[in-house]
């Protein structure tokens, strides 16, 4: 089983290796679900880790159906990425009906080889993610990210279970949104899945002493005296459940 952990700064990114986990998902702009991380956070993360990193390539925020100028950004970007050491490459594209751009991602995922190509969730904003999972798959994508169309995979467990059923040995599926220790046992579980993606983040005060009260930069009222970070401590928290997981099958055999 693997672990990947979201993470949008060199330290975050430090503390998910620290606690276990088996690669990490570098973007930044976790408020808008994640955007191109800049060179300099992807060369600095490279240097500091030894886990597996994969870079998001989203040229912005919003929808995923992109003008030919994004497109162009994105197969900058997937160059950069290589060239700086990723491992692999995280993205994903739709077209005007919300469903998989499938020429445009396979363009992107073999200008990426011999990088893997996960195809993140917006195959969740799709009108039916199981049957967008075959057209995943004509892509030539590695894997595919889903919480099985839900805001929570908690509430889409039976759609990713059928996507793991009919993925078989054609893509891999991992499985994300609101993984947590408490959790992930249960999902896996229900789901079968063997790879996992989680944020784990939590909200810490920044180092500034002074806050200006009438003055805001961005939508979110006091955004900026917070910073969101991923915990060692939370890293291991989940990874310790896989292993005993795994170690409790390991006791009861085969099924």
């Amino acid at each position: 089983m693997q672990v990947e952990i979201c993470v949008d700064s060199v330290e975050s990114a430090i503390a998910a290796e620290r606690g276990g986990a088996d690669r990490v998902e570098l973007c930044s702009d976790l408020l808008e679900g994640g955007v191109t991380p800049s060179a300099g956070l992807i060369s600095l993360v490279r240097q500091r880790i030894g886990i597996g990193l994969f870079v998001m390539i989203r040229p912005r925020g919003g929808d995923f159906c992109y003008t030919d100028l994004e497109f162009e950004i994105m197969q900058q970007d997937i160059q950069q990425a290589r060239d700086m050491g990723a491992d692999g490459i995280i993205l994903g594209v739709l077209d005007r009906t919300a469903r998989v751009d499938v020429d445009r991602t396979r363009q992107l995922v073999e200008l990426a080889a011999p990088l893997p190509v996960t195809f993140h969730r917006a195959v969740d904003m799709t009108p039916d993610p199981r049957t967008a999972l075959d057209d995943v798959v004509k892509t030539g994508a590695a894997r595919v990210l889903t919480s099985g169309g839900a805001a929570k995979v908690t509430e889409g467990l039976s759609t990713v279970a059928c996507m793991v059923k009919a993925a078989k040995d054609r893509i891999a599926v991992m499985v994300g949104g609101g993984i947590t220790p408490e959790t992930i046992v249960s999902v896996a579980e229900a789901t079968g899945a063997t790879e996992f993606h989680a944020s784990l983040r939590t909200a810490r005060s920044g180092p500034m002493e002074f806050h200006r009260q009438d003055v805001q930069m961005g939508e979110v009222r006091d955004r900026e005296y917070l910073r969101f970070v991923v915990e060692e401590e939370s890293v291991r928290a989940l990874t310790l459940a896989v292993q005993r997981m795994m170690e409790d099958r390991a006791a009861a055999g085969p099924r």
